[in-house]
């Protein structure tokens, strides 16, 4: 006996209606499809409740926290672009604060020069004048001193060569005449 024939053995007769005959040359039960049918229905129904929603919740939530992860980092990139915008142009603002002290530092400097130039110029002018006096104060010391000598060796030398005692008046006479002298 071979398989096939056991198998042809075992089918049933067929009984001319498809709709009988199809599944019982399938073997199906109607008993026992019904029973898979709620059995897959209450599995499929257990998965979809305690699997596949909170697998699908988890899957949003990360959709999520991605998106939000894209956008803190698009916010952040942003934000660095001002960050640098705003610091190049304190550093720009700062070169030109200092640029401008700078020239106002030298423009002082020069100022300051100026002034000290002009005050060391006219205390020179000063010393100079003071030094023009006090040469000509000397000088008129030196040629009241030089008259005072002059004369009294003028009244001297008068007596000498006379030799006779000079009066006061004689004295006087010599010493106007030795400084109109003098002074021509």
């Amino acid at each position: 006996m071979t398989i096939l024939s056991i198998l042809a053995n075992a089918a049933p007769a067929p009984t001319g209606n498809p709709l009988v005959d199809i599944p019982q040359q399938f073997g199906l039960n109607a008993w026992g499809f019904t029973c898979q049918v709620i059995s897959f229905c209450i599995v499929a129904f257990l998965l979809h409740k305690f699997a596949y929603q909170p697998v699908l919740g988890a899957l949003e939530a990360r959709r999520k926290k991605i998106e939000e992860g894209l956008a803190n980092a698009k916010k952040i990139e942003v934000q660095l672009a001002e960050a640098k915008k705003t610091s190049e142009e304190l550093i720009t603002k700062a070169s030109a604060d200092a640029n401008k002290l700078i020239e106002e530092a030298r423009a002082a400097a020069k100022q300051v020069a100026e002034r000290e130039g002009q005050r060391a110029v006219a205390q020179a002018n000063e010393i100079v004048q003071k030094a023009r006096e006090a040469g000509e104060a000397e000088q008129k010391r030196l040629m009241a001193e030089l008259r005072k000598d002059l004369s009294r060796l003028i009244v001297e030398t008068t007596a000498k060569v006379t030799g006779k005692v000079l009066t006061a008046a004689d004295q006087q006479r010599i010493n106007d005449e030795a400084t109109k002298e003098l002074a021509a």
